[in-house]
């Protein structure tokens, strides 16, 4: 068969699958009538409301949602990887599903495989046919959605050599302008890589993450700050969390944040641009239970947030409210905090009914949607009500408010401390 034929046969059995699932309702009412019954109604006192899940019985089941991401140039269009099929080892040892919510057919846009587990995944910014994930061999994979292929178009070379990574790669993005850019990695191995994506055969630049007496950082997760992509916040498996930079005299490991109790499974920088630069501020998540919010300007913890019983897997800002974030939990949680409102208990959570851990959690560019993946295969988007997601003109003035509270309530707590530790006998 042709080549022309081909694409002709995969758009149109594509756009014919999206019409199938398409349910038309013939009784709408286009003089009003019925809109102030049903006006009120929708995410009326709702905070969290789930729209759809995604699940593939071939490629889903006994897989765990290893990371989520939107597209920026389709935001319809949302990116899952997955690890291994214990069950079935005669399948792909690692997969990414790109799942369509403007349409309502149930099996994914796009398949793609590889012969590792992926780790970690995203649309590649400034390329809109690529993909690229992380593996669990420490290889990168690049997928073209243009190509009639499941399997990668370019990969990065399986090697010991010290220039590669050697450990699984947990966090991949990437970042830059569309005039200057990279695909940046982490793994365990202690090694942060930037790439260029027409050349992979080795990065352009990699550092080694060192903490003193040359200790190596075993990372998990990473993040930027806004607008900036020479410095950035990594989690590592010992339970601390560093700030580091690319270049200048003071590239690799800068400063340790310390308080966590066990490995650090997601950091996020503040994002959200507005009239108040809130872009030191960053969250972290851990094994530990806990939540701790930074300043980056300073090693000290800001704040902790302790509400969950067991351990939280991922943690995320809102891209457009300035006090809101998402974590997602083992038990099975999604929470959304907004500090405007409380600092001590989220202000909306739902438990997925299946009775699994939540790994993922993946804010939509409109603030108004949210992506989580459990460790079940299963991905399930829920709506967030206008009330708690869209900021209003004097919240970041309330933020900025709460952020001093927390300031000075930690002070009083250290000083607290230090004058009951002086006060002891032992001393």
């Amino acid at each position: 068969m042709s080549e022309d034929f081909l694409n002709f046969f995969g758009r149109a059995s594509a756009i014919l699958e999206r019409a199938m699932f398409e349910e038309v309702d013939i009784f709408t009412d286009y003089s009003g009538a019925d809109s102030e019954e049903q006006r009120g109604g929708q995410l009326e006192g709702e905070q969290l409301k789930l729209n759809r899940q995604f699940f593939d019985e071939r490629w889903s089941k006994h897989r765990t949602v290893t990371s989520l991401d939107w597209s920026t140039q389709y935001p319809e269009l949302l990116l899952a990887s997955y690890n291994s099929n214990q069950e079935n080892p005669n399948e792909p040892e690692g997969v990414a599903l790109v799942w369509n919510i403007k349409f309502k057919k149930s099996t994914p846009e796009y398949i793609f495989h590889c012969p590792s587990p992926v780790t970690s995944a995203c649309f590649a910014k400034f390329h809109p046919n690529l993909i690229v994930g992380g593996t669990y061999s420490g290889q990168i994979m690049v997928w073209d959605n243009r190509s009639h292929k499941h399997t990668p178009v370019q990969r990065t070379p399986l090697s010991a050599l010290a220039v590669t990574h050697t450990h699984p790669v947990y966090w991949i993005d990437v970042v830059g302008s569309q005039n200057a850019h990279n695909l940046v990695s982490i793994s365990t191995d202690g090694k942060i890589c930037f790439w260029n994506l027409d050349m992979l055969t080795q990065p352009q630049d990699s550092l080694e993450l060192q903490h003193k007496q040359n200790r190596t950082v075993a990372s998990w997760c990473c993040s930027f700050p806004y607008g900036d992509f020479n410095n950035y916040v990594v989690g590592s498996e010992d339970g601390a969390v560093y700030t580091a930079c690319r270049h200048g005299s003071k590239s690799g490991i800068n400063e340790i944040f310390e308080s966590h109790q066990g490995p650090v499974t997601g950091v996020d920088c503040h994002s959200v641009p507005g009239p108040v630069d809130f872009s030191p501020y960053f969250l972290s998540s851990s094994f530990d239970w806990t939540v701790k919010l930074w300043n980056m300007k300073e090693t000290r913890l800001l704040h902790s947030f302790e509400d969950n019983s067991d351990y939280i897997f991922d943690v995320k800002w809102s891209p457009i409210h300035p006090a809101l974030f998402s974590t997602v939990d083992g038990s099975g949680r999604l929470d959304l905090w907004n500090l405007n409102i409380d600092t001590e208990v989220p202000s909306a959570s739902v438990v997925v009914e299946s009775d699994v851990g939540l790994n993922k959690c993946r804010w939509h560019q409109n603030g108004q949607t949210i992506a989580t993946g459990d460790n079940d295969g299963r991905v399930h988007i829920y709506a967030v009500g206008e009330p708690l997601a869209v900021p209003r003109p004097d919240d970041w003035s309330k933020f900025s408010r709460t952020l001093q509270d927390l300031e000075l309530e930690q002070a009083e707590q250290e000083e607290d401390t230090g004058s009951v530790l002086s006060q002891s006998p032992l001393r």
